[in-house]
């Protein structure tokens, strides 16, 4: 039997897309990604976009500052990704937790180091999350000061950004609220539809799907 060279090409392009490892990816971070919910629609985009395996692990906690965030760096590393998703200023903002801006500005840049140390080879990205409303707003009044506070980490360590706050902000104020029913926690099937595009778009670029 004859193959033409446009079948073997394609022949040995599905075997590439079956045999390659799969991309690793670890999302870092508070209750917005430990319930986040939106990992899932995140994985299946990025495999029908990048032709490839993709694995998704979850290392976050509900309540957790940039304190818990430096104790577990190295669960991160240990899952050894290609990829590391972190965000962890919203904890510190609220003040109840009595953490000063600085404080979360060191926290923060001791822990992308710790990760551009321990993964040379990773793509990091510090992720700006869905707005917050009612009293959990209420708790965190100086949300913005933090949030830009790990902005200016983020430039001095080389780490981009993916920042959600369009996203959101395009949703009518009714469905909105809806959306973050709570003020925090974002429903997960409109985070999944808010998030997962600019996520993608970040990794893989356009993908002609």
């Amino acid at each position: 039997m004859r193959f033409s060279a446009g079948l073997l090409v394609i022949f040995l392009l599905s075997v590439a897309d079956v045999t390659a490892a799969p991309l690793k990816i670890v999302t870092f971070g508070t209750s917005l990604t430990a319930r986040g919910g939106w990992q899932a629609s995140l994985e299946e985009g990025l495999e029908r976009c990048l032709r490839r395996a993709v694995d998704i692990a979850i290392v976050a906690k509900s309540g957790a500052t940039t304190e818990w965030g430096l104790s577990s760096v190295e669960r991160v590393i240990t899952e050894k990704p290609d990829i590391v998703l972190v965000e962890f200023y919203a904890n510190d903002a609220a003040l109840n937790r009595w953490m000063s801006v600085s404080r979360s500005r060191g926290n923060f840049s001791t822990i992308l180091e710790r990760l551009k140390t321990g993964l040379p080879d990773a793509r990091i990205y510090m992720m700006v999350m869905n707005p917050m409303s009612g009293l959990r707003g209420a708790i965190r009044p100086f949300l913005s000061s933090y949030i830009s506070a790990h902005r200016s980490v983020a430039a001095e360590r080389s780490v981009a950004i993916i920042d959600h706050s369009n996203g959101w902000l395009m949703l009518p104020a009714e469905e909105l609220s809806t959306a973050i029913p709570d003020g925090a926690h974002p429903v997960a099937s409109t985070a999944a539809k808010v998030m997962v595009p600019t996520i993608i778009k970040a990794i893989a670029g356009t993908c002609a799907e």
